[in-house]
């Protein structure tokens, strides 16, 4: 808190002269400064900077400190992800250009938390003005991330609840068309307001170390815009939803299409609008089980944007107020007067005059909560074995199988791997056994003798030998039709036959 005896020229503490102080660089309307008449005329005495620590309590500033730590646990959580959907499979991650772009959004949002952690920016350019982009390179590159970071953030927390919408209430399946001006307008959409946003209004410390956009112009400028796609979104996502909750009732009501008529037998005449019914249930009930998980992510990022955009326009909206009448902020700058510039004793006559301190805290906080959130509902638990098994892949050794038979044919274990030609000494293949030979019956025998080499059982002719008793005596072409065992017609009911014309008939 910046209290110099040399600032303070003709006005009392805790307050600085603004003609001690004739730079013109830094954030100009961040000043804090009211007329004050004396007996010189009146003067202008400003609050020193930077002007929250006298506006909230010593606590207060342990909360934006707070909220950048748990910013770097969030990036830990989406850098996390973004490296699973690079490394693993598909299968096990369930990635998709939606929710990648959607995540890379949300680390550029924490890195404008995040870089005021490693650079330590000085949050005044001298006793009562605060720095800005200009004056600083932190707060412009802090800002810019946080301006299009959070905008890329609700901008395809739109396009996914567009998609959803499409999918499920129109049967819409994206294409590459929607594809590329999912791409386009994702990025684009954030970098042309976020660029409109710096040049109109800019960024500057307004509390902690992490710049914000500038009250001037920031309603038209960014707030509006990231204000009108959020409620789009909700609006698409509450239209989902009550398309999934009629389709639910419809399929709840309608019997399962199985009416008996009279005569009790089942009748199906009213089957096709209850398999229509039914089929739109399970296909929303299929796509609202794979995507769950991605909406209520969405929803929680987009509510905690929202939130922030509310108190920053509450609090723009607060401060224009007091600047056009500073007799609202009379009592409380009289009161840190008589108390010789103790904060502490003036801080119930704060109210009204900026937003309350629990709620900016608790706006920095949810906003340090979006990383963290993005990994409990994007993240699958099946990536945890993946990565394991990718691991062990990687810097595990691979041995050889080896059979325990591989040396019984060669000392060496080359011939076994068929890197060169076993020799023909190596081994030697075990000679069938004797011929089986059946036993006799009648005096003729089956004789089945074993070849000894294979060109022999390829090209040896086996003679067949017909039992005695066998029926199934093989007969060349030209040989009768009866020949072999013969049969009498007289003594069956078949129609004789003959063969001088070849069908049955009288003889």
């Amino acid at each position: 808190m910046a209290n110099t005896t040399e600032g303070r020229g003709l006005c009392v503490a805790p307050f600085l002269q603004l003609s001690k102080f004739p730079s013109q660089e830094g954030y100009l309307p961040g000043r804090f400064c009211a007329p004050v008449p004396s007996l010189g005329g009146t003067i202008e005495c400003c609050l020193p900077c930077p002007v929250t620590s006298w506006i909230y309590s010593d606590s207060f500033h342990t909360t934006p400190k707070a909220s950048n730590w748990l910013n770097v646990a969030g990036m830990v959580c989406t850098v996390s992800l973004i490296i699973s959907f690079l490394a693993l499979p598909v299968e096990k991650t369930s990635r998709h250009y939606l929710t990648v772009c959607f995540i890379v959004a949300v680390c550029i949002l924490q890195l404008g938390f995040i870089i005021p952690l490693g650079a330590r920016p000085e949050q005044c350019h001298d006793a009562i003005t605060p720095n800005d982009m200009f004056s600083d390179l932190t707060c412009a590159f802090s800002g810019a991330c946080l301006l299009v970071g959070g905008f890329a953030a609700i901008s395809w927390g739109f396009l996914r609840s567009l998609s959803i919408h499409l999918q499920i209430c129109w049967q819409v399946v994206p294409g590459p068309k929607i594809f590329w001006g999912s791409l386009f307008a994702g990025w684009g959409i954030p970098i042309l307001f976020g660029s409109v946003a710096l040049a109109r209004t800019g960024v500057s410390y307004r509390f902690g170390d992490t710049c914000h956009i500038n009250h001037d112009e920031a309603l038209h400028a960014y707030w509006g815009p990231l204000l009108a796609f959020a409620a789009v979104s909700t609006i698409l996502q509450f239209a989902t939803l009550g398309y999934c909750i009629r389709v639910y009732i419809r399929a709840l009501f309608q019997d399962d299409g199985k009416s008996q008529d009279s005569t009790g037998l089942p009748s199906y005449n009213g089957s096709v609008r209850t398999v229509t019914a039914k089929q739109a249930y399970r296909r929303v009930q299929k796509a609202v089980a794979v995507q769950w998980r991605g909406i209520v992510v969405v929803v929680i990022i987009i509510v905690n944007v929202v939130f922030l955009a509310v108190v920053f326009v509450s609090m723009d909206n607060t401060q224009q107020a007091v600047m056009q009448n500073f007799g609202k902020a009379t009592p409380w700058l009289t009161c840190l007067v008589i108390n010789g510039g103790d904060k502490n004793m003036c801080l119930d006559k704060v109210k009204g005059l900026a937003a309350p301190e629990p709620t900016v805290m608790a706006v920095l906080i949810l906003m340090s909560l979006n990383g963290i959130w993005t990994l409990l509902f994007l993240g699958r638990a099946s990536m945890i074995p993946a990565w394991i098994e990718l691991i062990r892949s990687k810097f595990a050794r691979k041995h050889d199988f080896v059979s325990v038979d591989a040396r019984r044919y060669s000392a060496n274990a080359r011939p076994y791997e068929m890197i060169t030609s076993p020799s023909q000494s190596a081994y030697t293949p075990k000679t069938p056994e004797a011929a089986v030979t059946s036993p006799s019956i009648g005096g003729d025998t089956i004789a089945v003798l074993s070849p000894q080499t294979p060109q022999e059982f390829f090209t040896r002719d086996a003679k067949y030998v017909s039992p005695t008793m066998s029926f199934s005596t093989p007969r060349p072409p030209s040989s009768g039709r009866f020949h072999g065992r013969g049969w009498d017609p007289s003594n069956t009911y078949a129609r004789p036959w003959s063969p001088n014309t070849g069908k049955g008939g009288m003889i």
